[in-house]
């Protein structure tokens, strides 16, 4: 019984103490360091020397910079593949996949669906322009005009 008396007088003491230390480190680490705020946009995650970086990225259309894209569109390709044999599909063709893609630009054909669409925004202009009076368009120049503008 004594034993636990002693525990119970010294609680208070540990308590007060833990705190009060607690409160003395708070104000030592708020006066030592600046503010947090001042470093926000100058990095962040990086410790150490700021001005500090890797040489500048090549630019996009030089010879380097051609290379490392095509380098990077392979490993986004590898990886796809691998999640594709994961699931238990085929591999993909990686360098098809890559002249593919890095190839020239296919003219987009458009799908029936599209075509027909615009066929028929078409015939409608027409038809409004000949309740005003004005002359028709002609609906195939139109169409293929109208599909002209909406590829980028």
């Amino acid at each position: 019984m004594s034993n636990n008396r002693s525990v119970q007088s010294a609680f208070p003491i540990v308590v007060f103490g833990a705190v009060a230390l607690s409160v003395v480190m708070s104000l030592i680490f708020l006066f030592s360091r600046g503010s947090s705020y001042d470093e926000i946009g100058q990095g962040g995650l990086m410790s150490g020397p700021q001005g500090v970086a890797g040489p500048p990225p090549p630019a996009p259309d030089s010879p380097a910079g051609r290379a490392e894209r095509e380098l990077e569109i392979r490993q986004m390709l590898r990886a796809r593949s691998e999640r594709l044999v994961g699931r238990g599909q085929p591999a993909l063709d990686i360098d098809a996949e890559v002249a593919r893609l890095l190839g020239p630009a296919q003219p987009s054909a458009h799908s029936a669906g599209l075509t027909e669409e615009v066929r028929q925004l078409v015939v409608a202009r027409n038809e409004r322009r000949m309740r005003q009076g004005l002359e028709p368009l002609d609906v195939n120049a139109e169409v293929t005009r109208t599909l002209q503008e909406l590829d980028p």
